[in-house]
This record gives structure tokens, C-alpha cells and sequence, in this order.
């Protein structure tokens, strides 16, 4: 006989009692299978020039889904199973893997979309590529690490399983450069993970990111009312970029701000991290009114 996990007998046991519907086990079931396998991960502090980057390995900070391979099965960083394909997932090893499912720069709302179907859709998944750069509780350094990666996925032969290139800089100059260069090309941005530090999981300076944020100026056509703590306030600007695009801006903005909002007509510059496929500003920031000429 099998072994039934703890939330398949929950499930079963609310089920037998009459306290759940046949769905609503399976819903409790997905819930609690979700919790138990949240994977505890490393996380990335933000680079700051006190850094030295040349302690690190650098790689493209991409714009996919983080995705780990627990030996068995494929899952987001939340917990929940990424339904892949069957033959995506079938050369992968019995030993964890860390890394991105990945459709290519400017991607993300592709790759997120493809990879939350409850069926797979063949055609996505041969677009995407699965990036792994950290191999969970693995011996050595970071760099002897990406070494055993490196032996690895060759010996996997799967062409959509990759290492994720990691390269050295000299020093913040290099860095900056290499920021700009994948910035102009599309990409995200950094991350720099110190070539000599054993496997750990947690918030730490171990695991850095650099990201080269845009601003953006739009026009304030309408104040739209706060709600919560900000009734009576605005809780947003709707603003319209120059190509007649429009969206509403509202982190960023203080208080009193809020009380007394820009006027309409009045433009404003914002700061944000890339544009989504509409071509509307992802993460958009308040920075200030612009001063009139």
C-alpha cells in the first residue's frame, strides 16, 4: 500500500464526516500539500557600493518563475505544483535544483500565464527553458556548486535544462557596465551570489540583486478616491503617458500628498522597472511633480 500524506488523510477524514464536499477535500488537500512543501529558500538582499563585487559570481537576474525541484516534483516558491509536462520534467535528477522557468527577456507574463495552467499547454512549455542556478543543502562553495550544476545538466542531455551563466567582475565599475549593457539588451537586471559561501537559505548579503530602474514622465488627468486609511484622500493619480496610455500611480505618494494631490494637467515623473506587454509601466513609483519650465 502506498503511504497517504497527512492532508490526503485530513481530507479523507473531514470528507467521511460529512464536513466537506468532494471538492472542497481536494481544495483542503491542494491547500495543505501546499504548505508542507514550501521550500525555504535563499533570498536576495539589494546591492549596495560598500560591496565588493569581485567576492561574487554574477549572473542576469531574469524576468521568470522561480521554480524547484524537490526530487520529485516541479513547484513554485509558494509551495504549489507547477503542472508541467511530462517529458519537461522527466530527465530531471533525484538530487534538488533551484532555478527559473524562463521564456526569454520581456517574457514574464508569458511564462507566468503558461506555467499556472492546470494543463500544460505543449506549444508554451517548448518555449521555455528551466535555468538552474543553485543546487539546495549541495557540498562545497557556491562556485564548486555551479561546478557540480555544470556536470550535471551535461549528463541530463535535456537542451530546455540549463545552467544559468555566472561571470566575474573586477570591481562596481565593471558591474555597472555589465548592468547597463543587459539593461539596454531588455533584461532585468543582476544578482550576485559570493562565490565562496556554503548552502544557506534566509534573507542574506550571500545573495545580492541589481536592478537600473527607468523613470517617466505622464500627465495627471483624474485624483481617484482612497479607500481604508486613505478615505478622503487619493488613493491614486490617473495619469496618461505621452502615447495616450493610461494607468494609475499611487505607491509612492505621502500623505500629504494624498490630502493635496497634484493638479490635473500638472506632470509628474515616476520610476519603474520595465514595461509589461501592453506597454504599460510594471512597479510604477511617485517620484515628484515636475518643476514647470
Amino acid at each position: 500500500m502506498n503511504p497517504v500524506s497527512p492532508s490526503h488523510r485530513l481530507s479523507y477524514l473531514l470528507l467521511l464526516c460529512g464536513a466537506l464536499s468532494p471538492e472542497s477535500a481536494l481544495s483542503v488537500t491542494n491547500a495543505i500539500d501546499t504548505h508542507f512543501n514550501k521550500p525555504v529558500l535563499l533570498l536576495a538582499e539589494t546591492y549596495h557600493p560598500l560591496i565588493n563585487p569581485a567576492n561574487y559570481l554574477v549572473s542576469e537576474k531574469l524576468d521568470g518563475v522561480r521554480a524547484i525541484w524537490d526530487g520529485k516534483t516541479l513547484r513554485f516558491r509558494s509551495g504549489q505544483l507547477i503542472n508541467a509536462p511530462v517529458w519537461f520534467i522527466e530527465k530531471l535528477p533525484t538530487h534538488a535544483l533551484d532555478g527559473e522557468l524562463w521564456m526569454g527577456r520581456g517574457s514574464f507574463d508569458r511564462v507566468s500565464g503558461a506555467t499556472r495552467r492546470m494543463e500544460p499547454v505543449e506549444a508554451e512549455w517548448r518555449d521555455i527553458t528551466y535555468q538552474v542556478y543553485e543546487l539546495p543543502e549541495g557540498a562545497g562553495t557556491f562556485s564548486d556548486r555551479v561546478a557540480m550544476l555544470n556536470t550535471l545538466v551535461a549528463d541530463i542531455g535535456a537542451p530546455w535544462v540549463q545552467v544559468l551563466t555566472q561571470f566575474n567582475v573586477a570591481d562596481d565599475q565593471a558591474l555597472q557596465l555589465k548592468l547597463q549593457q543587459i539593461a539596454f539588451a531588455g533584461g532585468e537586471g543582476l544578482m550576485l551570489h559570493r562565490a565562496d559561501a556554503a548552502w544557506q537559505t534566509g534573507r542574506s548579503e550571500v545573495l545580492l540583486k541589481l536592478k537600473k530602474q527607468m523613470d517617466a514622465e505622464a500627465r495627471v488627468i483624474g485624483h481617484l478616491p482612497g479607500k481604508g486609511k486613505y478615505q478622503g484622500m487619493a488613493g491614486a493619480l490617473l495619469v496618461e503617458m505621452p502615447d495616450g496610455k493610461r494607468f494609475q500611480l499611487g505607491t509612492g505618494l505621502s500623505d500629504e500628498e494624498r490630502i493635496t494631490p497634484p493638479e490635473i494637467g500638472s506632470t509628474v515623473t515616476y520610476r519603474y522597472r520595465d514595461l509589461t506587454p501592453q506597454g504599460l509601466p510594471r512597479f510604477a513609483n511617485f517620484l515628484r511633480v515636475r518643476d514647470v519650465d
